[in-house]
């Protein structure tokens, strides 16, 4: 079961009882006017317990005013120059508390003390980094399969893979003997010169040898090359390694969104980090 996504007049939402929630992914601004009420009206239709959106942090006001607060901030993300606002508004009283406050904290102090501390990592002599293609799509549907009990979008499945590959979202893996051992994706908003590097699994045999480290540099460059100008991610906060390979890449912390997605067979607090690329 996964949530869906739909236009919501000029915008793009992604929303269902899986994550409880509606994503304002994108807001269009010939939508600026109407959003909120239309936000509104679907939480009413479905009882969803939380709004979570993504917008220009011109609008920030607006959104404060109807009972969002801003979880995280990623100044520049529109083209380099307009920062970006990630507002929640919840609609129960456990949904917008977080359980997990000291671990999550231990967790981010751990992440923020190896910041710039970068790893030179080699492969070995079997291993390859490469672009994923469409004969790859099976394997890695088996090994998001296999990694994650749940996910917020449907990356198990090879005919959403190949969809994403259509839509400038570029997978990279790492293969030992010609066989996928580790992945990660770029999910690029082209217009806005931004990038999402998400989806990052490696198969148990293989975890301990950087291969997110060493995806997540390569994916960097390849991105400068394409004209990105901010890498982020939305990584799980009680996942000590994902946040220690951002903090080591020279990401920033940019907040904490709680509770705000399913993952890993519950719904997790998840930690923004940003780049400036180049």
């Amino acid at each position: 079961m996964t949530d869906k996504v739909e236009s919501l007049g000029n915008s793009v939402i992604q929303h269902g009882s899986f994550n409880d929630r509606i994503y304002l992914i994108h807001l269009s601004p010939l939508d600026y006017d109407s959003i909120l009420e239309d936000l509104e009206k679907i939480v009413q239709e479905n009882g969803y317990s939380k709004i979570f959106a993504k917008i220009p942090s011109c609008q920030k006001e607006n959104f404060l005013s109807s009972g969002y607060r801003e979880e995280a901030y990623i100044p520049g993300f529109f083209d380099g120059s307009k920062g970006a606002s990630f507002m929640c508004k919840y609609f129960s009283q456990s949904r917008m508390l977080n359980d997990e406050t000291e671990s999550n904290r231990e967790v981010l102090e751990t992440a923020l003390s190896k910041n710039g501390e970068v790893k030179d990592i080699q492969l070995a002599e079997n291993a390859s980094c490469v672009f994923c293609i469409e004969e790859d799509v099976f394997r890695m549907g088996e090994i998001y399969q296999d990694v994650f009990t749940t996910y917020p979008f449907p990356i198990h499945d090879p005919s959403y893979l190949l969809k994403m590959m259509s839509e400038n979202v570029l997978y990279f893996c790492i293969k030992e003997d010609d066989r996928i051992v580790a992945l990660a994706s770029c999910e690029m908003d082209i217009e806005n010169r931004n990038v999402e590097m998400t989806d990052f699994a490696t198969v148990p045999e293989c975890r301990g040898k950087g291969y997110s480290l060493y995806l997540l540099g390569e994916m960097e460059k390849e991105m400068s090359l394409r004209g990105m100008v901010i890498s982020y991610t939305i990584a799980r906060a009680a996942s000590c390694g994902m946040n220690i390979v951002f903090s080591r890449n020279y990401y920033e912390y940019a907040g904490m969104l709680v509770k705000n997605t399913n993952i890993a067979g519950k719904l997790e607090n998840m930690n923004v980090w940003y780049k400036t690329l180049g």
